[in-house]
């Protein structure tokens, strides 16, 4: 029988059309797996079984009438817990929120699900406010690795990450400050994507500003631009939102890479060490694009590691977040993320603009790099998952998340698009991705690519150790 929490959305989708199983086939389904592996990976802060169910049935209503609403009707989804979802609290992994109140709002990209018929069944873990790279939060705990439960499911978004690796629904929505989506999405062997700043609206506004990104967390990048279709819809209520796409990004996905300037860099110009079993494997992904015709050239774009300005932004950002907390709130926050606060509170507004030209610069060169090249690869990660619970791998000498994810945060400051695309396991089976970078709005670009990884077989993986469902469900 086929195993329902295995297949992505558009073959869920070609289901329900079919006759072949319904929403409500899919949603139990899906509801069971997330329950049975809960307990090994802790991805979850919520399930929301009884509304799932109700919407399961009212989409397979309209799957029997012919009268399907809009683009994901009956499809699961989770939703990261940093995004308003109406009917329940958002508390961000943090103790210091109230839970109280009506929460009679979606953010806009939760919006857009919902009228697109997608069944939420389940908010996933953060670490508190999304501060870092790895997710564990004083309100629920470690979120582990489905490929080894004594590893990180990476983060900010690890539980979307993990949600999706293991069954638990074909599509998610992460957040990605600096590398929360494609850092987890890496770890976890998914596919994921931040997409060009703006793209798809984000209310409330981040307190993280214009590095905040809203982006899909799916099994392939199929899923993700039949997902980007639904949530880059214009909301109102996002000062900073684009325009709304022209075409569709499923209208391209298969033309392939034949023909594109695509600059490989292994390591930012040797500004980064990159275990050998990454750089081996992200090689493998670059080979194959070149048999798919792309004309490959090992070229690093022109900047230093400009961490430090992320961190000033960063920082400034999350004591923000806390500034209206009294001491008691504050005494129950993460201690990582009283450390920053603290820093970022010092920080003075010359300091902050200091750090915004240095991100203005780094734009320009990213601009004048993607007039020589239509995309930039290099790994996502440096390394594999490591140990759970930590905020940095013992040993490695690095004090912040940011030391050891020195691919990502670079083009949140840009806005650049940016995915993740599984490219193979380490020695140890876990997962290794490479990193697909596109010039401002050429997401349909960097969607076109990753799709054709996926195509040419070079995206397949073992799937997750956390053990498999019950033959039958």
């Amino acid at each position: 029988m086929t195993d329902l929490t295995r297949l992505t959305a558009l073959q869920l989708l070609s289901g329900y059309e079919n006759g072949a199983f319904t929403p409500v086939d899919v949603t139990r389904a899906v509801l069971a797996r997330a329950e049975e592996v809960q307990p090994q990976v802790n991805a979850f802060v919520r399930f929301e079984a009884e509304e799932a169910l109700a919407r399961a049935e009212e989409s397979a209503g309209r799957w029997r009438r012919g009268e399907p609403q809009g683009l994901l009707d009956g499809v699961p989804v989770t939703v990261k817990d940093i995004l308003l979802q109406r009917g329940g609290p958002t508390l961000k992994g943090s103790k210091a929120l109230d839970p109280r109140g009506t929460w009679a709002e979606d953010a806009p990209s939760v919006a857009r699900l919902r009228e697109h018929g997608a069944v939420f069944v389940a908010r996933t873990t953060t670490p508190e406010f999304g501060w870092k790279g790895v997710t564990d939060s004083p309100l629920s705990g470690v979120t582990r690795n489905p490929y080894a439960v004594d590893r990180t499911s990476g983060g900010s978004s690890g539980g979307s990450a993990a949600a999706v690796a293991l069954g638990a629904g074909p599509l998610s929505l992460g957040t990605d400050g600096g590398g929360s989506v494609r850092i987890p999405a890496s770890f976890c062997g998914i596919f994921g994507l931040k997409p060009t700043y703006g793209r798809v609206p984000i209310y409330p506004a981040s307190a993280f500003g214009t590095l905040a990104h809203v982006g899909p967390m799916t099994r392939d990048a199929a899923d993700a631009a039949l997902m980007m279709d639904v949530i880059s819809a214009p909301d109102s209520r996002d000062w900073s939102r684009l325009a709304p796409p022209t075409t569709s990004y499923r209208t391209h996905l298969g033309e392939g890479v034949k023909g594109l300037r695509i600059a490989y860099s292994p390591a930012l110009g040797g500004q980064v060490a990159v275990r050998p079993a990454v750089a081996a494997a992200v090689r493998g992904a670059v080979s194959k694009l070149a048999e798919l015709g792309a004309y490959i050239e090992e070229a690093d774009p022109d900047f230093a590691d400009p961490v430090e300005a992320f961190h000033t932004l960063w920082f400034s950002g999350a004591a923000r977040v806390v500034q209206p907390f009294g001491p008691a709130q504050r005494a129950r926050l993460d201690p990582g993320l009283r450390e920053i606060t603290a820093v970022g509170a010092r920080l003075s507004a010359l300091e902050y603009l200091a750090a915004v030209d240095v991100r203005m610069e780094l734009g320009r060169r990213m601009g004048l790099f993607h007039e020589t090249y239509d995309l930039l690869i290099t790994p996502t990660m440096p390394i594999t998952a490591f140990e759970a619970g930590v905020e940095v791998p013992k040993g490695s000498g690095h004090r912040r998340w940011t030391g050891w994810t020195p691919f990502t945060y670079p083009f949140n400051m840009t806005q650049q698009p940016a995915a993740t695309v599984p490219c193979g396991v380490d020695a140890d089976g876990l997962p290794i991705g490479v990193q697909v970078v596109g010039a401002r709005h050429q997401d349909e670009l960097v969607l076109r690519a990753a799709h054709a990884l996926y195509e040419s077989g070079a995206a397949a993986i073992p799937p997750p150790a956390v053990p498999a469902p019950a033959a039958g469900s």
